[in-house]
């Protein structure tokens, strides 16, 4: 019998064939050699990002998703590379070559991006190009184990100018309805002419930062990645609170347009516009993580309530 530290002929007792070890050797350099690629291309990028697009109030999400789907990559990163290491990790092989075209789409993308002063085009490329190394280093089915931290990395891109115009007004004039009706029938003085509320001697503008597009679309991200983190193995549950996400949000910039009011009209123009206006920032989101736990509390309620059902039917 073989002791453990007894060597083994070449090509006996393993599956592993000529050149495994090599490739197995040079895998952390390729990985090195990628990260220091990434770094040199995209660290000006969010840098410029950084100095103009995420330096504006509506689009100040943008490092925090981004931190975010890093810590995410990190976090699935064992599972990921467990789950490479059965499709052709370190090589190109069973699927792998799709990543060389996502590569290039990638590269074109930062290069128009870079050379036209397009943020949206330059930061689209990330996900790409990320995308793609994985792909070619580790395999496609390590992209099931990453595919939500690829995803989430779209939260943090600038939503194009005339999208966000077309949609913008729309639901500023919905939340202002709602915020007007909602305390109109509390008792306060309120009345409303477009987006512009009046509430007692104030008039409140409901700016785009306060009731937009930009608000719904990092409050849409903060609900996905609950739904990450919390991974339900309920489909219906999954599928209900995903769906809800959007009232959810909706729900939650009413909140905050009331709460604005309110501050506004017990405590001054001053205070509305001063910290507390800031505050009330920090009331959308709480607002949307309470209201997120809480139709997730009542989707538990109703799974159980189903399954307790089904186990007595068949029973």
């Amino acid at each position: 019998m073989l002791s453990a530290s007894t060597p083994l002929p070449p090509g006996r007792g393993s599956a592993a064939g000529p050149g495994q070890g090599q490739r197995r050797d040079s895998l952390p350099a390729c990985w090195l050699l990628a990260l220091a690629g990434l770094l040199a291309l995209y660290l000006p990028t969010f840098y410029d990002a950084l100095q103009e697009v995420w330096g504006r109030e509506e689009q100040a999400h943008g490092p925090i998703i981004l931190g975010v789907s890093l810590w995410l990559l990190y976090r699935n990163w064992p599972a990921m590379m467990a789950a490479g290491t059965g499709s052709g990790a370190g090589r190109l092989a069973r699927g792998a070559s799709w990543g060389w075209p996502l590569l290039a789409m990638g590269l074109l993308s930062y290069f128009l991006g870079r050379v036209l002063n397009i943020q949206f085009i330059e930061m689209f490329s990330f996900p790409c190009t990320v995308l793609a190394v994985l792909l070619l280093l580790q395999g496609p089915a390590a992209l099931r184990v990453q595919w939500f931290p690829l995803f989430f990395m779209l939260f943090m891109l600038p939503l194009p100018g005339p999208f966000v115009d077309t949609l913008t007004m729309p639901m500023k004039m919905a939340v202002s309805w709602c915020a007007e009706h909602i305390l109109f029938a509390a008792g306060y003085p309120i009345a409303r002419s477009g987006v512009v509320l009046q509430v007692g001697q104030y008039q409140l503008l409901v700016a785009d930062a306060c009731a937009g597009l930009h608000t719904l679309f990092t409050l849409e991200a903060l609900g996905l990645l609950y739904l990450n983190i919390v991974r339900h193995g309920s489909f219906l549950r999954n599928v209900g609170l995903a769906l809800l996400i959007v009232p959810i949000s909706f729900t939650a910039n009413i909140i905050r347009v009331m709460t604005l009011t309110l501050i506004t009209y017990h405590f001054g123009d001053a205070a509305g516009q001063g910290f507390l206006h800031g505050f009330a920032g920090m009331v959308l989101f709480i607002s949307a993580l309470l209201l997120i736990i809480g139709v997730d509390t009542l989707l538990r309620g109703a799974v159980r309530r189903r399954s307790a059902s089904a186990s007595r039917s068949t029973t």
